[in-house]
């Protein structure tokens, strides 16, 4: 779960709602028309996220009272949402690489904890079972995976109204509901986009329950935003 924090809100988005926008905000990249594996790139950056599906329905409170969110959630389900992401994709095995490489790296800070090494072990398992029953080497695994970030860091900076990331060539910053990636990558087209977010009250829950009862009582609400054209 995505948690947007204003002074008398929360707005709640889903895990994978945020994938399949970064999905529609990259089917728009210039530079992923020329890929051999576009359409199965598209599709990691689609379903990069739908082992949440289970955990965002689950809803679960931390022991201070605050929603546990991607970042916050135990390490139990932030470590298991990834092995059911790569089945769920094993279909397509480029893809289910792509998502087990966007595994490694997203949580590329964490190698040198002792409760993250089964995790990095069995993803990088993963990713090399995928790449053998891909037929393809890593060096391509590689070439392609950029677009996965980037496409995961555009809709979340958004989602999470936070600015200043980067990755390889790319920065992404947010004012507002306006996102600038630079350099840009769209062909210096606007973008507008929409994404569903459930509003509840912003406040410390007593219990699962607790938080479960205010989500289903929540009013869903429709955010908008727009990645910028580029000023050059």
């Amino acid at each position: 779960m995505i948690v947007r924090t204003l002074p008398d809100r929360l707005e709640l988005i889903t895990q994978p709602d945020h994938a399949h926008l970064a999905r529609r905000i990259m089917d728009r990249c210039v530079a992923l028309d020329g890929r051999p594996r576009r359409d199965d790139i598209l599709l990691a950056i689609r379903e990069h996220d739908n082992g949440w599906e289970e955990e965002d329905a689950a809803l679960v409170v931390n022991p201070d009272g605050t929603i546990a969110d991607f970042v916050t959630a135990p390490y139990r389900i932030r470590h298991g949402v990834w092995p059911r992401a790569i089945e769920r994709l094993s279909s397509n095995p480029w893809a289910a690489a792509l998502v087990a490489q966007h595994a490694l790296t997203v949580y590329d800070r964490y190698r040198a904890s002792a409760e993250w090494t089964g995790f990095f072990s069995a993803m990088e398992a993963a990713r090399a079972r995928m790449l053998h029953a891909s037929g393809l080497p890593f060096e391509e695994l590689a070439a392609d995976y950029p677009f996965v970030r980037l496409g995961d860091l555009v809709s979340l900076a958004y989602c999470t109204d936070t600015t200043g990331h980067a990755y390889a060539e790319w920065t992404v910053n947010v004012e507002g509901p306006q996102v600038t990636v630079t350099p840009h990558p769209f062909g210096g087209a606007a973008i507008p986009f929409e994404i569903a977010a459930r509003t509840i009250p912003r406040r410390t829950f007593r219990s699962d329950e607790d938080l479960r009862a205010e989500v289903f009582a929540g009013r869903l609400t429709t955010l908008r935003g727009e990645v910028a054209a580029s000023a050059v």
